[in-house]
């Protein structure tokens, strides 16, 4: 039969296995879910024209926008939210103020139907959304609002208060990562009425107030944003003295701070166009042209991944402003389904290496076969380039925490390990760190402990579940560079750095439960940078390499169950620091590092034995301060 699917909500067919499977279903959406079209919503084409016209393009491919469909009505300054299968339009005017939510599905040409009705009336409504919530904030009333409700995107019905903005205005913009919604901008009411650079933000998963983010580089209004999974940008708008701009505003989603710039757009617009975008590229629309008074019918594409100035894209079916824009491929839309391997069984010995510095900061993830000696190939990408960030795994997900991106982080990478690709946005740490360290994990939780600037904070998280880390405990001390190694039941954290000096100091936790570290021992020596990962069994854990003064070649063992000092287990092939590392049951590997000079080099041990660490092969760069995880560790074995 053939391959009908107008909505992927409701498919209908026979499939084959292998369509399946490469289109990606996931939760029950059909094949091609994961779309790349972008729509155009409403606008008024002069001072007295509304438009009912939703126009959309493929954002991939360059070109003039067609024809798709009309909202119930003509109107403009509305919001819009968009998943993989839904678009949504919400509020705006006619020029009566509007609380109508109507939606639209992206699969399939067509007019949008009724979908509710917001708290309010309001234009100028700004919004932002994940899979599966979304958002709507600020406007006017017509004076301006502070006001958040919310949709749940996949139903029908009427939204719910969700809390309120940290300040009330209008043409504000919004953009969002898939945990994190930010307004940024916009015109607050007052004698005189003033610009705003005031960037908020909140937690797309939990109802509640707006918190301050930090600020734009300007008071600006009828900005537009877009987004990737990691970073937000705002483009253009209208400056004190009504100067359009082409600014282009950027942050990172991680970690709190104003903003930085990123480049400009091609075109200075500051009547309200709007913005959107897949992982790669934002397209930013319509809008009022330079010298004011008349509209613009440009589409323009800006890179998300390098500053600079925007290309033509296309042209819109009229020239217009106001109008509301969303994609299905947004920076808040996680992709979270792995391609599958027919080959891999988990657990059977994958190790991956994440990042590190050349000194270039790198988004690779290598991909190393423990049980067998050879070189590490490629296996994805990071979002973005990082270094000294934590890592720990369970038999099916990896997980990469903070570091140096280029300032410290509390951004959480997903990486499911049956796939060959790239990594999701999974949250956040309670505080931004650098040199956080990682690797002590069960089967269901990860920890991370420490980092730069120097904090005695134990994270948490559990695996399976996608969210923000929460608070387990205290390290003794304030540290940075320290490392952990696991069994099912234990933690066993090692070394680091106080600010002041270097530390022996072995300690451990018990993963399943909340609590403060208790002490287990000494190293034999003071020592930082021991290598990253946990090259552990169900009985002993071994520690390698690191700096106590001078970078050593020394590997050391504990047994896990017991308490007392580390024990002299061998040599690795040459000193060095700054490496990642991972296990096995049986076998240990320690990659790359600082020998002086970056290096390639993996080694490997045999667990269970003592002895000098032999050659493995090579990972696909030399790097200092990747990190190391596996899928088959210590606290997996039970």
């Amino acid at each position: 039969m053939g391959k009908s699917y107008p909505d992927r909500t409701n498919a209908t067919g026979l499939w084959k296995l292998s369509d399946i499977t490469r289109n990606k279903l996931s939760q029950g959406t059909w094949p091609g879910s994961f779309g790349d079209r972008a729509i155009f919503m409403g606008g008024n084409s002069d001072a007295a024209s509304n438009m009912q016209e939703i126009d959309t393009v493929q954002i991939t491919t360059a070109g003039n926008s067609t024809d798709f469909g009309d909202l119930t009505a003509a109107k403009f300054n509305g919001g819009a939210i968009g998943n993989n299968s839904r678009g949504i339009h919400s509020g705006g005017r006619t020029p009566t103020i509007l609380n109508v939510i109507e939606y639209i599905h992206f699969a399939s040409t067509g007019n949008a139907a009724d979908f509710g009705d917001l708290t309010s009336a309001r234009l100028d409504v700004k919004s932002i959304n994940n899979r599966t919530r979304g958002v709507t904030g600020s406007g006017a009333t017509p004076g301006n609002s502070n006001v958040m409700d919310f949709i749940t995107i996949q139903t029908l019905g009427n939204a719910i208060d969700f809390g309120d903005l940290t300040v009330a205005r209008s043409r504000t913009s919004a953009t969002q990562s898939p945990t994190r919604g930010v307004w940024g901008g916009g015109f607050v009411d007052g004698s005189p009425a003033t610009y705003s650079n005031v960037m908020d933000f909140i937690e797309i998963s939990s109802a509640g107030n707006a918190v301050d983010f930090g600020d734009m580089l300007g008071s600006v209004s009828y900005s537009a944003a877009f987004a990737s999974q990691v970073s937000g940008m705002w483009g253009g708008g209208r400056t004190p003295g009504t100067t359009n701009t082409t600014t282009i505003n950027k942050i990172n989603f991680g970690s709190l701070g104003n903003a930085t710039d990123f480049g400009n757009l091609r075109t200075a617009r500051g009547g309200p166009g709007d913005a959107t975008s897949n992982r790669t590229k934002g397209i930013y629309a319509g809008g009022e042209n330079p010298s004011g008074g008349t509209w613009l019918d440009e589409i323009e594409t800006e890179s998300l991944t390098s500053s600079g100035t925007g290309v033509d894209f296309g042209d819109l079916s009229r020239a217009k402003s106001a109008l509301a824009a969303v994609s299905q491929a947004h920076g808040g839309l996680a992709e979270f389904f792995p391609r599958p391997s027919a080959t891999y069984m988990p657990g059977s010995g994958r190790a991956l290496s994440f990042g590190g510095g050349t000194p270039t900061l790198l988004n690779v993830i290598d991909l190393i076969n423990i049980p067998s000696k050879g070189n590490a190939i490629d296996f994805g990408d990071l979002l973005l380039g990082t270094a000294s960030g934590g890592s720990n795994s369970s038999l099916t997900r990896a997980i990469y925490a903070g570091g140096q991106q280029p300032g410290a982080s509390n951004t959480i990478m997903g990486i499911e390990m049956a796939s060959l690709g790239n990594a999701f946005d999974f949250g956040n740490l309670t505080r931004s760190s650098n040199h956080v360290g990682g690797a002590a994990s069960s089967t269901t939780r990860g920890l991370f402990q420490g980092g730069d600037p120097s904090t005695d904070i134990i994270d948490y998280i559990t695996i399976a579940t996608a969210g923000d880390a929460a608070d387990f405990g205290n390290l003794s001390v304030a540290k940075y560079y320290a490392k952990a190694i696991s069994n099912i039941t234990r933690g066993v954290i090692a070394g680091g750095n106080n600010g002041s000096a270097k530390l022996n100091v072995i300690e451990y936790v018990t993963i399943a439960s909340t609590g403060n570290v208790t002490d287990f021992g000494d190293l034999g020596a003071a020592r930082e940078n021991v290598m990253g990962g946990n090259v552990s069994s169900s009985t002993r854990g071994v520690f390698g390499d690191g700096e106590e003064g001078d970078i050593v070649n020394i590997i050391e063992y504990i047994t896990i169950a017991s308490t007392g000092n580390a024990t002299d287990f061998g040599d690795l092939t040459a000193a060095r620091d700054y490496g990642m590392a991972a296990s096995n049951s049986t076998k240990g590997i320690f990659g790359g590092g600082y020998a002086p000079g970056n290096s390639n080099v993996i080694d490997f041990i045999t667990i269970a034995t003592t002895g000098n660490a032999a050659d493995h092969g090579d990972l696909t760069a030399a790097k200092k301060r990747p990190a190391g995880v596996s899928d088959s560790h210590g606290g997996l074995q039970g």
